[in-house]
């Protein structure tokens, strides 16, 4: 099986003067991803990187951290892949849990550095304090022997105790999934790939951007998404296919009243995944978009992501569903309990096994221990089965908020709103919202005498939270509902919600 670096040096190879990346005004052949690659690793190397460091790389969609990723790989080391989204303490948490040794990261996102504790910063740009500041290592890197089923990622996503979980995943595990995912959409030589969702994430990341190497695609890459930027790129760069949450699809025919004069009839492929869209939206994309050409898919940052997918003619007819199979390389079940199957009609977990499953969950074993029964992973996913076989996402064990493509645990939001002082108690939940699937909820009980209101609550959470991760609706009670027992009852709160 081939590493990350033999993809790299294969493609270079065989597609050679072929466009690999494009972003931020900078157009690289793969021979010349491959050159900036060996200055990537020689540099890290001479900055004491050897195999198996953990390199943290945190920034957005740029040709630099494609560079710093796969210059990382040839040197041995481990990605860890950074939210450029998260706060300072959510930072550091990471560098610190990954035993990051060097922390890679955008100049504006580094702050007064006081994240990267160990770990040692440098500027993922070229100038001061930056990986590629000063001439080019004298030397090539020195030739790393790596093999398949060695680590190569540590993605963190976050878990049901409120603290990120990293996904630790090999070489093998990575090509796996991107392999699998791309029977379903048929990624391909002639295929320009725009990658405006974050990079860090799995999908982007291993799915689109490292299997686009594979192919010989080519990637265009947006730093951040905006609606305008989005079209607009998609028509001048004439890109084929899209991977983005539902509400990067809804924005821009609501946003933009010049919408339908872009040429988008180019684009083979419009995939979403992060929640599902309804018969509804689904026709207004097919007819706002002109394509019939949308596939959903569903999968997690455990399996590599690899899971299932709901093609082009099932969108409407099977609308809100998850798709019926799981993708090639890939196996689901839908268990009532630890030995009971479900059938069309019933609800249960969602069990998989897949080729591209991670190895464990990083310097967890308990976590890890906890997540698979007889080498099935238990995703904490309940879906109901439909009489043709179909899954349809019901509820989450794990209590995870999906807000806009991005998992909101509410165990993480829960412990930050009971560290304010004139907090008694506080649930967290996701409420339906039509654009971005959910939004994060939260019941606050006040403490007896304390003065309490919604803006000194959203101002106290974005001190320790991401944006994303901030109750858009708070709610004043007098008490949160519960058993007798004491245990808190949330699917009250969400039928109230």
């Amino acid at each position: 099986m081939w590493t990350l670096d033999d993809v790299l040096r294969s493609a270079a190879r065989k597609f050679a003067g072929r466009e690999a990346l494009v972003g931020g005004g900078r157009r690289l052949s793969f021979a010349d991803l491959d050159a900036a690659a060996d200055d990537a690793a020689a540099r890290l190397q001479a900055a004491g990187i050897t195999r198996g460091d953990a390199v943290a790389i945190h920034g957005r969609n740029t040709v630099d951290w494609v560079v710093a990723f796969f210059g990382a790989v040839r040197a041995g080391a481990v990605a860890v892949p950074i939210n450029h989204k998260l706060t300072v303490p959510e930072t550091a948490y990471i560098l610190e849990h990954s035993g990051a040794t060097l922390w890679l990261v955008d100049r504006d996102l580094a702050g007064d550095g006081s994240a990267a504790g160990a770990a040692r910063m440098l500027m993922l740009d070229d100038g001061d304090g930056g990986l590629f500041a000063g001439p080019a290592p004298a030397a090539p890197p020195a030739p790393v022997t790596l093999d398949a089923d060695e680590p190569v990622e540590i993605l963190y996503t976050s878990g049901t105790t409120g603290r990120p979980k990293g996904c630790l995943h090999s070489h093998a595990n990575v090509l796996l999934a991107g392999t699998g995912s791309s029977l379903v959409y048929g990624l391909g030589l002639t295929d320009r790939v725009l990658l405006a969702m974050p990079v860090w994430h799995s999908f982007p990341l291993n799915n689109m951007l490292i299997n686009a190497v594979y192919v010989g695609a080519t990637v265009v890459l947006l730093p951040e998404y905006h609606p305008l930027h989005f079209v607009q790129t998609m028509q001048d760069e004439r890109c084929t296919l899209f991977f983005g949450a539902p509400i990067a699809f809804l924005m821009p025919p609501r946003m933009l009243p010049h919408f339908d004069s872009f040429d988008l009839s180019h684009v083979r492929a419009w995939i979403y995944g992060g929640g599902p869209i309804d018969a509804v939206t689904a026709r207004m994309l097919a007819e706002r978009y002109r394509s019939d050409r949308f596939y959903q898919v569903f999968g997690m940052t455990e399996t590599g992501p690899t899971g299932t997918a709901l093609y082009p003619e099932e969108q409407v007819t099977k609308a809100g569903s998850i798709g019926r199979y799981a993708v090639a390389g890939a196996d689901l079940k839908v268990m009532r309990d630890e030995t009971t199957e479900a059938g069309p009609g019933e609800t249960g977990e969602i069990w998989m096994r897949c080729q591209s499953m991670m190895l464990g969950y990083h310097n967890d074993p308990e976590a890890t221990a906890a997540a698979f029964h007889d080498g099935w992973y238990r995703s904490g996913d309940l879906a109901r089965i439909d009489a043709d076989g179909y899954l349809f996402i019901v509820d989450r064990l794990k209590d995870m908020i999906v807000t806009g493509g991005e998992n909101v645990y509410s165990k993480e939001v829960e412990d930050v709103l009971a560290a304010h002082p004139a907090v008694a108690e506080a649930a967290v939940i996701g409420t339906p919202h039509e654009e971005w699937g959910e939004t994060v909820t939260a019941f606050i009980v006040p403490k007896a005498d304390a003065t309490l209101d919604e803006a000194a609550v959203t101002t106290h959470c974005a001190t320790a939270l991401a944006r994303y991760k901030i109750p858009r609706i708070i709610r004043l009670v007098d008490s949160l509902p519960r058993t007798p027992t004491g245990k808190l009852q949330k699917f009250l709160l969400r039928q109230g919600g």
